[in-house]
C-alpha cells in the first residue's frame, strides 16, 4: 500500500482540491442560469461549450507539457482555470460565459493530462490498476464532497465564485512542493482514425453514450432539481451521492465485465440505465428518499459505461495501436460529451417538462443497446475468451487524459516486444 499512495501523496492532494474545485464549478453555473431566469437550452449549449473545448485541448496541450515540464504547465493550467472562473463572477453574462467555459474545457483538460501521465511514468506496471482505482476514488470524492459547498452562500452570491477559485489555487501547492522527479510524455505513432473505428465499434459507440449521457448530467440535473423545488442542501444530497454511486459501482461492474462477455455487459448496461432513467420518472414527485436511491444506482451506471466500453475496445486493439485508439475512444467521449447537453437541454425545451431529461437518458441507451446487439455481428473478434480480456480499468467519464495511465498500454507493448524476441 506504501507503494500506492505514499509516493504519489501530493499528487493525490492536488487531485482532490482540483476535482473539488471542478466538481462545485460544474453544478453552481447551470444551477446559476436557472436562477437567472435563463433558458434550459441555452444552459446545454452554454455546458456543451466546457467538453468541446476539452476536445480541442487534448489536442494541443500534451505539446506545452512536453516543452516546459509537468509542474510548470500545472501551475499554467491551473492559473487559467482560476482566471476564468473570476471572470466568470466578473461578467455575469450568458453568451460571455460560452466562451468561457470552452476556455475552462481547454485549460482542464492540460491539468488531467499532467497529473495521469505522472502517474502513468512513475508507476510500476504491476501497480497501475491500483493507483487508477487510489486516483478514481480520490476524485470522486473531490467532486461528491464540494456539492455541500453550494451551501455556504446564496446562489447569487460571488461567494461561491471565490471559494471554486480558492480550491482550484490550492491544488497548484502540494504538486509544486514534491520531491518526486516530473516525468516525460510517451511519443507514439499514429494509427488510422477508420481503421480503428471498423475494427471496434462498440467500444466506439459505448464511449460516445457515456459522453452523452455524464455530459447531459452534469449540465441538467441540477437544473432539473432546481425545477422540481428541491432546496439546495437536498440538491447538494442529490449530486454528491448521484456521483459516489458511480464510485461505488466501478469495482463490481468491473469484476462481472472481466467474468462476462463485455457487448453483453455493454448492453445490460444501456438498458439498466434506460429502466432506471423511466423509473425516476414515476418515483422522483412521490419521495425524495426514493428518487435519491434511484438516482444513486443511475450514477453508478451511467459513469461505468465508458471504462466497460475502453475496456470492449481494447480487446480488440494490437498492441502498437493501443495509445491512438485510447485516444480515439476519448475523443468519442468529448464529442458526446459536447453533444449531450445540447440535445436534453433541447428535449426539456420542446416537452416542457424537466422530467424530459430522464425520457432522453432512456432513449438513447435503449437505442444503444439495439445498436450494439446489430454492430457485435460486424466486429472482427465477436467473442473474447474471459483469460484473453484486457483488464478492467476503472475510469472517470470527466477525463479524457485517462489513456496516459492505462495500464494496458505498458504491458501490451511489453508482450508485443517479446513476441517479436
Amino acid at each position: 500500500m506504501n507503494l500506492i499512495i505514499a509516493p504519489f501523496i501530493t499528487l493525490y492532494a492536488s487531485v482532490f482540491l482540483l476535482m473539488a474545485g471542478v466538481g462545485l464549478l460544474g453544478t453552481y453555473l447551470p444551477l446559476r442560469l436557472t436562477v437567472d431566469g435563463i433558458s434550459t437550452q441555452f444552459i446545454g449549449f452554454i455546458m456543451s461549450a466546457y467538453f468541446f473545448g476539452m476536445c480541442i485541448g487534448a489536442l494541443y496541450c500534451p505539446r506545452l507539457i512536453r516543452s516546459v515540464g509537468h509542474i510548470r504547465a500545472f501551475a499554467a493550467f491551473a492559473a487559467t482555470t482560476t482566471s476564468v472562473v473570476v471572470l466568470h463572477g466578473l461578467f455575469i453574462s450568458p453568451l460571455l460565459w460560452v466562451v468561457l467555459r470552452f476556455l475552462s474545457g481547454l485549460s482542464t483538460i492540460g491539468l488531467y493530462t499532467v497529473i495521469e501521465s505522472w502517474l502513468n511514468e512513475c508507476t510500476v506496471p504491476t501497480l497501475r490498476g491500483r493507483v487508477m482505482s487510489v486516483y478514481m476514488f480520490v476524485s470522486y470524492l473531490g467532486m461528491g464532497g464540494s456539492q455541500y459547498l453550494l451551501n455556504f452562500s446564496p446562489i447569487q452570491d460571488m461567494r461561491t465564485f471565490f471559494i471554486i477559485c480558492l480550491l482550484l489555487m490550492l491544488c497548484i501547492v502540494p504538486i509544486s512542493v514534491t520531491k518526486s522527479i516530473y516525468p516525460e510524455l510517451p511519443h507514439f505513432d499514429q494509427v488510422s482514425v477508420r481503421r480503428l473505428i471498423r475494427k471496434a465499434p462498440v467500444g466506439i459507440l459505448g464511449c460516445f453514450l457515456a459522453g452523452l449521457l455524464n455530459g447531459a448530467f452534469y449540465a441538467i440535473v441540477p437544473v432539473f432539481c432546481h425545477i422540481i423545488g428541491l432546496s439546495i442542501m437536498n440538491l447538494s444530497t442529490v449530486m454528491s451521492l448521484t456521483i459516489l454511486g458511480g464510485m461505488v459501482l466501478q469495482w463490481p461492474v468491473g469484476v462481472l465485465s472481466d467474468r462476462f462477455d463485455r457487448t453483453y455487459m455493454l448492453a445490460s448496461l444501456c438498458l439498466a440505465v434506460a429502466l432506471t432513467g423511466i423509473l425516476i420518472v414515476f418515483v422522483a414527485e412521490y419521495s425524495f428518499f426514493l428518487f435519491l436511491l434511484v438516482m444513486i444506482l443511475f450514477g453508478g451506471l451511467i459513469f461505468t459505461i465508458y471504462p466497460v466500453s475502453v475496456a470492449r475496445a481494447h480487446d480488440l486493439f494490437d498492441s502498437a495501436e493501443i495509445v491512438p485508439a485510447s485516444s480515439v475512444l476519448l475523443l468519442c467521449f468529448c464529442i458526446g460529451a459536447t453533444a449531450g447537453p445540447v440535445a436534453a437541454s433541447l428535449t426539456m425545451t420542446v416537452t416542457e417538462t424537466g422530467y424530459a431529461f430522464f425520457v432522453y437518458c432512456a432513449a438513447v441507451s435503449l437505442l444503444s443497446a439495439v445498436i450494439i446487439f446489430y454492430l457485435r455481428k460486424k466486429e472482427v473478434i465477436t467473442i473474447v475468451a474471459a483469460e484473453d480480456h484486457s483488464s478492467f480499468i476503472p475510469m472517470k467519464g470527466t477525463s479524457p487524459a485517462a489513456v496516459l495511465i492505462d495500464p494496458r498500454t505498458e504491458m501490451d507493448n511489453e508482450a508485443g516486444t517479446r513476441k517479436r524476441q
